[in-house]
């Protein structure tokens, strides 16, 4: 039952090897094991990155990105290389970092074109070429954009391939001056220009410095000149390469050489060469735990038996490798690094996701953070306003208010003035009455004009309280008489004082001290400056304040009140509203033989803007 299962296994691995040698890959590839066998340096690699994932070292783990998917691109693996590099270029792009920006968009649009994506590595090579800050890259990728938009034109392809290698041999980038030799060399091969592209792997084999590279171009320029019909120099060639593979002691390399030079002695018509090479790879494979190796150099020789009519030793061949597929398996070291890398990677996948979690929670906390921050600049600006509009109104109501006592005037003198002139109509001193009401209507046309204003010049005010006097000491002339003292060094018309401030006191001195007194009276008002005030004096000789009080009614009482109160008032709001330090002093006056009452005012000496 065994046997019959390995001839199963034999049937379809000849049908597998047929169609590998049908397609002719092995002559002129570089075999598919080779490339994506090797995943050592993609696990170390991987290694770094995960440990840069668990930092917060941004560079770091971009740079962990970028060195992932050129350990994958050397082993074939370019799609997962392109999403490595991607993450990078995110990171780049982040960052605001140009030049890593430049590097790494080229490096993407290599990966792309090798997987003949080649609308996606125009625009990688383009916007390589926009963000470049280097003059050298930036004509170089301008230059492989448009060789890749031209792609039917094979002419313009060298051409483009031609100018990069110029431009980096000059800027000393020998590394791109090889792989851009590499590309013209391969479009010489398309226009069947053999010659030519020997010349060319020779000039990418003479610029770069990475042995792997070497060999790759080695095997590459063996097959130009295998299609140029020079098989003897390609297998010189090939033979050359293997030898270097044994100095060197590169195994893989090693079964590379060996099945590339067998294929070459092959289609040059001398199979019984290409036996022992064969054998030696198959081997050489099975001794160093290479799987793939293996597998590749057992289809070779079993097509090779094959075309001997020597299908026995084909079925005992794969009858031994079946027998020995276990332990090759176990020894094959590539098949554990692929393992482990595996694991590696699903590990940076968990703390990428645990990362992007972090940013997102950070992310949030920082919205939240922003709104409440601009919930609280909003309550803030909210509260200013309201604050400003209570703090408006609350200055509005104080200038109403202090323009409601401004126009206060005492009723009983409105009412005695009009009692006056009825008096004097009823005595027919109509020359009299006339003088009254002149005097009056002045007054009150006088107040009425300035009523809006809270300051008003020393002058004007000055005006309105002659007035007032002149008008009451028509009805009392018996009573008192009065004068008025101003400041030589005040100009009174460039001084402001408040409005009608000194008016009561002027009447609580008529109508409270003066009128009681036996005998005539004196009233004295004075303005003057003193260290940069103007100190404002009202003193009468009548009964003083505690004589006064005992003679008055309750009303009287009330009415004397309310004109200190006013006053009061108003010196408080103007303290408020103008930041004027006014204040007021009543003193009553108890001298030997005299009496009296003075008020004292000092207000700021403003001078009129």
């Amino acid at each position: 039952m065994k046997q019959a299962l390995n001839r199963i296994l034999v049937l379809l691995l000849l049908c597998t090897g047929g169609s590998a040698l049908a397609q002719d890959s092995v002559i002129y590839n570089m075999p598919e094991y080779s490339k994506k066998g090797g995943y050592s340096k993609a696990k170390q690699k991987a290694d770094k990155l995960k440990a840069s994932l668990a930092t917060d070292d941004e560079s770091q783990t971009a740079w962990g990105y970028e060195s992932l998917s050129a350990a994958l691109a050397e082993k074939g693996d370019y799609n997962k290389a392109e999403g490595y590099l991607q993450k990078a270029l995110d990171i780049y792009t982040r960052q605001r970092d140009a030049q890593s920006q430049a590097r790494t968009r080229r490096s993407l649009g290599k990966l792309q074109e090798s997987q003949n994506k080649i609308v996606q590595a125009i625009e990688s090579y383009h916007t390589a070429s926009e963000v470049s800050p280097d003059k050298t890259f930036i004509q170089a990728n301008a230059n492989d954009a448009n060789r890749l938009r031209a792609n039917e034109n094979l002419q313009s392809r060298m051409d483009y391939s031609q100018q990069n290698a110029r431009l980096f041999e000059k800027s000393g980038q020998q590394e791109e001056a090889a792989q851009a030799y590499r590309q013209l060399a391969e479009t010489q091969l398309e226009q069947r220009k053999a010659g030519e592209a020997v010349a060319s792997y020779k000039k990418a084999i003479s610029a770069t410095g990475q042995q792997e590279a070497v060999a790759d171009l080695t095997n590459q320029m063996a097959k130009a000149y295998a299609a140029n019909n020079e098989p003897g120099t390609a297998i010189g060639i090939s033979r050359a390469a293997l030898d270097q593979a044994r100095t060197q002691k590169d195994t893989a390399r090693l079964i590379v050489q060996l099945q590339q030079l067998a294929a070459l002695y092959t289609n040059d018509g001398q199979p019984a060469q290409a036996a022992p090479l064969l054998e030696e790879a198959y081997t050489l494979a099975l001794r160093s735990g290479n799987t793939l190796g293996a597998k590749a150099a057992l289809v070779l020789l079993a097509q090779y038996y094959k075309a001997q009519n020597a299908p026995q030793k084909s079925l005992d061949l794969y009858e031994q490798f079946t027998r020995n597929l276990d332990t090759l398996i176990r020894n094959d070291s590539s098949l554990v690094d692929a393992r482990m890398f595996d694991l590696t990677e699903s590990r940076i996948k968990e703390l990428e996701k645990e990362r992007d979690l972090q940013k997102e929670l950070i992310q949030r906390k920082n919205v939240f953070n922003y709104v409440m921050a601009g919930s609280s600049l909003l309550m803030l600006v909210l509260l200013f306003f309201i604050a400003r509009s209570r703090y408006v109104v609350k200055i509005k109501n104080k200038k109403i208010a202090l323009q409601s006592l401004r126009r206060e005037m005492n009723p009983h003198f409105i009412f005695n003035s009009l009692n006056s002139v009825n008096q004097y109509i009823a005595e027919n001193n109509e020359l009299e009455a006339n003088k009254y009401l002149t005097s009056y209507s002045g007054l009150m046309r006088n107040i009425m004009e300035h009523s809006n204003k809270d300051f008003v010049t020393l002058s004007t005010e000055l005006e309105q309280l002659k007035k007032y006097l002149e008008l009451e000491h028509l009805r009392f002339s018996s009573q008192f008489d009065f004068g008025i003292e101003v400041d030589e060094q005040l100009d009174t018309d460039a001084v402001m004082v408040p409005n009608m401030l000194i008016q009561p006191h002027l009447e609580n001195a008529i109508w409270h001290g003066l009128r009681y007194r036996e005998g005539k009276g004196q009233l004295w008002l004075s303005f003057r400056i003193q260290e940069r005030l103007l100190l404002v004096t009202v003193r009468d000789n009548g009964i003083g304040i505690s004589r006064s009080r005992a003679l008055k009614t309750v009303n009287q009482k009330a009415h004397e009140s309310r004109g200190i109160t006013n006053t009061t008032e108003r010196i408080g709001l103007l303290n408020d509203l103008y930041k004027s330090h006014i204040s007021m002093q009543l003193e009553e006056l108890q001298e030997p033989g005299q009496s009296g009452t003075r008020v004292t005012i000092r207000l700021p000496l403003i001078h009129k803007s």
